[in-house]
């Protein structure tokens, strides 16, 4: 009379498969979870762009330095980057949560609305932490994307949520 629940909780499962590939900054997490497997943080050397596909461009990766403000970028994607003013960059809205994030050790998410190249837009962004020896994070993984605020959306100030995931 009624469907078995094995069905009922394959359709479920596989629609929330669906729904959380749909965005980048949880198929980089989902990654991230698999590198890491019983680690605390995954390597450096474990996170291969071919991995990520398409979603590298739309990837950056930080190398961790003390003070922190001395952090540089070891690899910004294609989709991130802006050479001529790099303070204007999906990279460097990420840049400046970083030592938010390496206190709390674990992985952020960031979204919100900003202007960039004088183009209000709304972004999706993460930060994952990288470590040699599972213990002094040296590098950072990041993932961001973003689109043009549309007609009905204005860039009254700019809005910023972080979630630690």
């Amino acid at each position: 009379m009624f469907p078995a629940t094995d069905g009922i909780s394959s359709i479920i499962s596989d629609t929330m498969k669906v729904v959380f590939q749909r965005r980048l900054v949880d198929r980089v997490l989902r990654l991230w979870k698999e590198m890491a497997h019983r680690e605390p943080f995954p390597r450096r050397d474990q996170i291969e762009p071919a991995m990520l596909g398409v979603d590298w461009l739309n990837c950056l990766v930080i190398a961790v330095k003390s003070p922190v403000r001395l952090s540089t970028f070891v690899y910004v994607g294609e989709n991130l980057s802006f050479t001529r003013c790099p303070d204007e960059s999906l990279a460097g809205v990420l840049l400046s949560h970083l030592p938010q994030f390496l206190s709390e050790r674990r992985c952020l998410m960031i979204e919100g609305r900003a202007r960039l190249r004088e183009i209000g837009i709304l972004y999706r962004s993460a930060l994952y932490p990288l470590s040699d020896d599972g213990i002094a994070i040296d590098h950072v993984l990041g993932a961001a994307n973003c689109r043009p605020l549309r007609e009905n959306e204005h860039l009254r100030t700019p809005l910023v949520r972080t979630k630690w995931l």
